[in-house]
């Protein structure tokens, strides 16, 4: 259920290909966990969403990013988050939670869910954070038969949505550039939509993969490389995605603030309220954010008459009358 003012002119699946075809690239997305961090992405501007495993696991069990969601958390939660805003969200779908004919069903599910595009890995069961060591992968051949699969569901259920295939090839046990570049090849000639390359080293790698797959649209996570990369070297490699994942930035952010709240007492809410005063999430803005304003709005459309004037025989600190919906809005 969708309570803010929505705008849709295409299918998200089609947005989204729009996007990555007809530029510019990179496309800048927001990944995160929850509905709220896909509607502050929205609010603020950004045209993408990303749904990450590693997020969810966190948020939704509290577990590290080890391979322990489920195909139906996932898919709960994918659902959830496309049906709160308008922008296209991707979703990480891990190893595709089991071989060539599981993969089916998990497509199939995401599709379903709303969601615009997914990537699959082609890391060993179960997997871990592309970040961490110890990974494994699978067999090039049963990749590409994961790979095939997600796209013949593609194909049949919607030509628009978009297939990413991420290999862990560069990090993996006995992994190398020999391997990443064969299994790049390997996945294209699959079908897939976007080449995900993960854990490169160098911006030295980042430029063998681009000039080895000069057509083909790429992602890479380049968390390895140091200095990271600046905004003009990821348009110079056409990256066609590049993204933030928003829990680091707000984890740190309520770390700190509780651990001052803890040791300072409520003189700290005190000041970090008058400091956001007018801050469009001050307050009670969440509750513009996440669509008040329109449950007055559908109330006065649908509820007897005689039920408004509670409105106005109690007392609240917000009142859903006089919000503004726009307000956390970005150009």
């Amino acid at each position: 259920m969708h309570l803010r003012d929505k705008v849709i002119h295409d299918k998200p699946s089609t947005a989204f290909r729009k996007m990555l075809l007809n530029g510019p690239l990179p496309v800048v997305g927001i990944w995160g966990a929850t509905p709220h961090h896909a509607q502050l992405a929205e609010a603020t501007g950004f045209k993408s969403f990303g749904l990450s495993g590693a997020n969810l696991s966190t948020h939704l069990l509290g577990l590290p990013d080890a391979g322990l969601l489920t195909l139906t958390e996932l898919t709960e939660a994918a659902r959830r988050i496309c049906s709160s805003v308008s922008i296209p969200v991707t979703v990480d779908c891990d190893t595709g939670f089991g071989n060539a004919i599981n993969v089916i069903r998990t497509v199939t599910s995401i599709i379903d869910a709303g969601a615009a595009a997914l990537f699959i890995e082609d890391q060993v069961s179960p997997k871990r954070c592309g970040f961490v060591k110890g990974k494994e992968i699978i067999a090039v051949e049963e990749a590409v038969g994961k790979y095939r699969a997600a796209c013949d569901v593609r194909d049949s259920l919607d030509p628009d949505f978009v297939i990413m295939a991420r290999t862990d090839a560069r990090g993996a046990v006995g992994g190398s550039m020999d391997e990443v570049m064969r299994r790049c090849e390997a996945y294209l000639k699959a079908g897939v939509d976007v080449l995900y390359v993960e854990a490169l080293q160098t911006r030295e790698e980042i430029r063998m993969v681009r000039e080895a797959f000069p057509h083909a649209l790429l992602k890479c996570t380049t968390y390895a490389i140091d200095p990271p990369l600046t905004t003009a070297e990821v348009k110079a490699f056409r990256l066609c995605t590049e993204g933030l994942h928003i829990t680091r930035i707000g984890a740190i952010a309520m770390y700190d603030f509780l651990k001052r709240y803890r040791e300072e007492g409520p003189d700290v809410v005190n000041e970090h309220a008058a400091a956001n005063r007018g801050h469009p999430l001050a307050n009670f803005g969440i509750f513009d954010l996440t669509g008040f304003p329109k449950v007055r709005e559908l109330e006065e459309k649908y509820l007897p008459a005689a039920t408004q004037d509670r409105y106005d025989q109690s007392l609240g600190v917000y009142d859903p009358r006089t919000a503004k919906q726009s307000s956390t809005k970005a150009g």
